[in-house]
């Protein structure tokens, strides 16, 4: 296929071929564009961040500022890609045979599947008695692939419902009919983004935990802004791509954490939610983040490691005065850069938070001392950590 030219004369396209774990991945760009921009490109083709993808071409390494042109690599070209480990993001760099599901999660829902055939579980009658009498329904590794009917029956009575590591492929529409529920416990089951009535949950105004980490979930729909109640929103290790606007409507939520998903930003919005405590994104598809973080004057924790980011919202530092906890490991923004910018002026409230930062560690590792009689050392000096 012959290179292209824009409509405008730029300058001429050209699309090249780069093999990685056994898939070739074609490459559209511009042939006066940079090994770093071809980077780039390759990053969400394959989860490995810039820094962690070396390209060869015709056994020749390629650095980032060098010009494709003068490699010369040329329309139709051929590179290898490599990954180096650690670098990545996500679920990690995607292989040919990559399915919405790691093998070892195929591994645990097929043992799972062997218990539920030589094993079922029968809900005694008097169970459910006992649910309505203590307000919690325990059934948590119970084999189950259907909520029990025993469940709906209680109604109002419930406020706990765990049925965490199941089979369970479906949370109907009567999930509304728990009004009193205050916790909803979902994890490690086969929950997809077509099995869950979110139009049931919306019912739920008492709602204030709700967990669905371990899923097989892609989106979140705008109906979660009418769980007004929530304070912990649990939605790691899913396959979810965006967060809605309407999550801004969550004013009293404190924890949201969206660990191992596909996100690859986060919406304006998020400044809203002004109760904020701690905020999880780690192992995301993440560049940047918005402004408005700067909002959230109650933020203590941030945890963004092994993303791609490589700033942080300018007014961080400066309005968020209670974080003390900032996550950093596997992104390109470290400790000494930050320190940096703080010296030209160009951050405001770096050095505050540093010092509460370093306040904090003192007092864990006064405690460890205290307790054990073991002082450990093992603070990184490159980046900034729990």
């Amino acid at each position: 296929m012959e290179a292209s030219k824009e409509v405008d004369g730029g300058p001429s396209t050209m699309t090249v071929h780069v093999k990685f774990t056994g898939r070739t991945l074609p490459v559209s760009l511009q042939e006066d564009a940079t090994v770093n921009e071809l980077k780039s490109l390759l990053q969400p083709l394959t989860n490995v961040l810039p820094r962690g993808q070396t390209l060869i071409f015709k056994g020749r390494v390629l650095t980032d500022k060098m010009s494709l042109k003068s490699v010369p690599v040329s329309n139709g070209s051929k590179l290898m890609l490599i990954a180096s480990q650690g670098l990545h993001q996500g679920d990690g760099p995607i292989t040919k045979d990559s399915t919405s599901q790691t093998a070892n999660s195929r591994r645990i829902l097929d043992a799972k599947k062997a218990q539920v055939s030589h094993t079922k579980t029968f809900i005694e009658k008097s169970r459910s008695e006992k649910w309505k009498l203590t307000g919690v329904v325990a059934l948590s590794e119970c084999h189950l692939e259907a909520v029990p009917e025993e469940v709906w029956s209680c109604e109002s009575s419930i406020r706990v419902l765990d049925i965490s590591n199941n089979l369970i492929r479906e949370v109907p529409t009567k999930v509304g009919l728990l009004q009193s529920l205050n916790k909803l416990l979902l994890n490690a089951n086969n929950i997809t983004d077509d099995s869950i009535s979110w139009e049931g949950l919306s019912s739920l105004k008492s709602l204030t935990v709700l967990s669905i980490n371990q899923n097989c979930l892609t989106m979140l729909p705008s109906t979660v802004g009418t769980l007004t109640s929530l304070c912990q929103l649990h939605l790691s290790y899913n396959k979810i791509t965006s967060l809605p606007d309407e999550l801004g409507s969550l004013n009293k939520l404190e924890i949201l954490k969206v660990a191992n998903n596909r996100l690859s930003s986060i919406p304006s919005i998020i400044g809203n939610c002004k109760s904020l405590v701690e905020i999880d994104l780690s192992c995301n598809l993440l560049v940047d983040l918005p402004e408005t973080v700067g909002n959230l004057l109650d933020l203590k924790v941030l945890i963004l490691r092994n993303n791609g980011l490589k700033s942080l919202p300018s007014a961080l530092f400066k309005m968020c005065t209670q974080l003390s906890t900032l996550d950093l490991h596997g992104t390109q923004i470290t400790n000494d850069s930050l320190r940096q910018v703080e010296d030209n002026k160009r951050v405001e409230g770096w050095k505050d938070f540093d010092e509460r930062r370093r306040s904090k560690h003192q007092k864990q590792l006064d405690f460890r001392v205290g307790s054990s009689g073991v002082f450990d050392e093992g603070a990184d000096d490159d980046q900034i950590h729990r």
